[in-house]
């Protein structure tokens, strides 16, 4: 995530936690960091600059991300590939470019705002646009597919999964009742009026909507765990892997990987053996996330959810 408006790479401008990440990736051993989600480019550029042992793998579904982080990082040179590619096809990514090993790789989460100031790409709740919010905009279903299709049970379960919305059931029997909706401002007008005055006062009523209907269009908590779990597996030793989430259903899955890779598995009932396969391959580079400095969220709101968390790879048998 990135704030910043405006086309191209100045549209993405400051990457969220930005010393934070180079902090953490600056000092793997020499080789290949794959920023799975690589938006506009500023991490890697960050990262690359400090840091001239690394090459860089950028992936990225979204065909403007790609525009911008190619201008951003043209300075790199050679040591730049960038790949249209959602971050769960990592592995087959590394094998098409002849690579094996990472020393290192960088998940950004969430949506950045070069694509919520983008009113045509359907993800504000604050600027009329069709109801689309994918990350690629040439496949899969769009919001307005699902809200103006599903039934209630299924749009409230979207948004209690998604985003802990604890008024999910008003809210999609107002979706129902409402529809069809052709635009984000009909969406946003209809959630706001279904919730209930205290909690219209913690922030836009329609956030937590908007949320859970990009993370289901985007298929973004389905696909996380397998990609952070094949992400660790291609970490050469001491290679590192960091995630920047920004709500709790992310940073619960981030939490959960890492803590299984470290060998935190909890054994089935008190007394007995951790299950098989709970060796741990990782170390937890901290027990608690990493936040955002209070300059950092002053200057920059969309990072005041933002959370760090990282893992080292152990040093490989043999």
């Amino acid at each position: 995530m990135t704030a910043g408006t405006g086309e191209g790479a100045g549209a993405y401008h400051q990457p969220v936690m930005h010393r934070e990440v180079v902090e953490v990736l600056a000092e793997v051993p020499a080789g290949l960091v794959v920023d799975t989600t690589v938006g506009g480019g500023g991490h890697a550029d960050a990262l690359l600059t400090r840091a001239p042992h690394l090459r860089l793998l950028g992936l990225d579904r979204d065909p403007d991300a790609l525009t911008a982080s190619a201008e951003r990082l043209a300075a790199h040179g050679d040591r730049v590939v960038l790949r249209r590619a959602r971050f769960d096809a990592l592995g087959d990514v590394l094998d098409e470019i002849g690579e094996g090993d990472i020393s290192a790789c960088l998940f950004d989460l969430g949506v950045s705002s070069a694509q919520l100031d983008r009113p045509e790409r359907g993800f504000s709740y604050r600027l009329d646009g069709p109801l689309d919010m994918r990350m690629d905009p040439s496949t899969g279903v769009t919001a307005a597919d699902i809200v103006n299709h599903a039934d209630e049970r299924a749009i409230a379960s979207i948004l209690r999964r998604n985003a802990d919305e604890r008024q999910c059931r008003r809210i999609a029997a107002a979706i129902v009742a409402g529809r069809p909706f052709a635009t984000t401002t009909q969406l946003a007008r209809v959630v706001a009026d279904a919730v209930p005055a205290p909690g219209r006062r913690r922030g836009h009523p329609a956030r937590r909507t908007f949320q859970a209907l990009r993370i289901e269009v985007n298929r973004e908590l389905e696909i996380l765990e397998t990609a952070l779990t094949g992400a660790i597996e291609r970490l050469s030793g001491s290679g590192r892997c960091a995630v920047l989430s920004y709500h709790s259903g992310e940073d619960r899955i981030v939490k959960s990987v890492f803590r299984r890779s470290a060998g935190e598995v909890p054994p089935p009932r008190p007394g007995l053996p951790p299950p098989p396969g709970s060796e741990a391959t990782v170390r937890l580079l901290g027990r608690r996330a990493r936040t955002p400095s209070e300059s950092e969220k002053a200057a920059n709101r969309r990072a005041s959810a933002a959370r760090l968390r990282a893992v080292e790879r152990l040093s490989l048998p043999g």
